[in-house]
């Protein structure tokens, strides 16, 4: 019995023993499944709060307006478009001296020829160093020739000012006046001697180094404009035919409207055909230059009246050894502007008819620079018609005095 008792207690050790063996396992696999849990999450969730809290920074500072790279960038933008202005300024400097030193260049060009050449010269020619650096508003270039007295003298007694006045509309007004012609073949003979005594009595001459001739105005028109723009610092420069009418304060008043334009050409433009027949008037020889017959010319100015700012007027003199002639002169001046970034300005005010086509445009307030006759090219039998022209169709003496440029 004793030895039952003993096995029996025996076995009930051995199962209590089981019991808590696995009671034991089973509380540490649970232990160990919590601590594992626990040093897995943890990093993971103090990963998490670390970033968020960057991002709340980031915030922060893109909300307070402090995000160091967007301001690096915004100070760089600004530096750059300093360089830039200061670099278009600095661009801007440089290309008005280049262009002073072209006119002083220019100046120098005519000054020597005049000597070399020993030409009777205006005597503008001896325009003085501070004389040069006043500023005017235009210079106005009356072309004529030796058989034109009597045109001279019609236009001086109607739309030209004379003796003081006119000096009074260089200073005052800062416009310049010449007739405009060159010498004969034979130098120093009597149609010379003629111009001469004429300028001396009137003083509104502009004696060119050019021999006069009809097949060569083309010629004259780019030694005026070398003159011109050596002896006048000017805007504008303008070439008028002595057989048209025109309205000083109209004109000066049109032109002034252009003024911060760098390089206008200014006139009536059209586009005539291009004459290929022989014997006939403007007949052009370099025809075949314009495609086949019957071809018209590119647009450009008529010769009755036209202006060019500054800019092209230096052009033409600094470049007048190379620039091309045709036979027509209005035909020259724009071939010389067909490949340069100059704006044609087709201005019907500049050719007018004569009367009643401008009295009556006058009477409707839209008062005309220039009036002619086209079948005439100019104002027919100009000498004896123009009075009348002047007094149905001038601005009026106090138009062009009392008119701010």
């Amino acid at each position: 019995m004793a030895w039952k008792g003993r096995g029996v207690e025996t076995a009930s050790k051995s199962v209590v023993s089981r019991k808590w063996t696995l009671l034991l396992c089973i509380g540490c696999f649970c232990a160990g499944m919590l601590f594992s849990d626990r040093m897995w999450m943890v990093p993971e969730v103090k990963g998490i709060s670390r970033t968020t809290s960057v991002e709340d920074e980031k915030l922060k500072l893109i909300s307070e307006g402090c995000v160091p790279t967007n301001k690096d960038v915004k100070h760089e933008s600004k530096d750059i478009l300093g360089e830039v202005s200061r670099t278009h300024n600095a661009i801007q400097t440089l290309d008005k001296t280049i262009s002073n030193l072209e006119m002083e260049l220019a100046a120098a060009r005519a000054a020597q020829v005049s000597i070399l050449n020993g030409s009777p010269i205006s005597e503008d020619l001896n325009i003085s160093g501070s004389s040069r650096k006043r500023k005017y508003l235009m210079v106005v270039g009356v072309n004529t020739a030796f058989s034109s007295r009597k045109r001279r003298d019609s236009v001086r007694a109607t739309w030209m000012p004379q003796g003081d006045k006119r000096k009074k509309l260089e200073e005052e007004k800062g416009i310049v006046m010449r007739f405009v012609i060159g010498h004969s073949a034979t130098s120093g003979g009597i149609l010379d001697r003629a111009i001469e005594a004429e300028d001396k009595k009137h003083g509104d001459l502009l004696r060119l180094d050019h021999v006069e001739g009809y097949l060569e105005l083309s010629a004259k028109t780019k030694i005026y404009f070398a003159t011109a723009v050596a002896l006048w610092d000017a805007d504008f420069y303008v070439k008028v035919d002595d057989d048209v009418h025109v309205n000083i304060a109209t004109l000066g008043a049109t032109l002034a409207r252009h003024r911060s334009k760098p390089r206008v050409y200014i006139g009536c433009m059209k586009s005539g055909p291009v004459l290929a027949q022989k014997g006939v008037r403007y007949h052009e020889p370099e025809y075949w230059k314009f495609g086949e017959e019957g071809n018209k010319y590119f647009r450009h100015a008529t010769g009755q009246l036209y202006a060019i700012s500054k800019d092209l007027a230096t052009y033409i003199s600094i470049n007048q050894h190379v620039l091309h002639k045709y036979a027509n002169e209005d035909v020259s001046l724009g071939s010389w502007f067909i490949g340069l970034d100059a704006e044609h300005i087709d201005d019907r005010r500049l050719c007018c008819g004569t009367p009643p086509d401008c009295e009556w445009k006058a009477q409707a307030g839209n008062v005309c620079v220039a009036s002619f006759d086209w079948s005439c090219s100019g104002i027919c039998k100009s000498a004896e018609r123009i009075k009348e022209v002047h007094r149905r169709c001038g601005e009026g003496e106090n138009a062009l005095w009392s008119a701010e440029f």
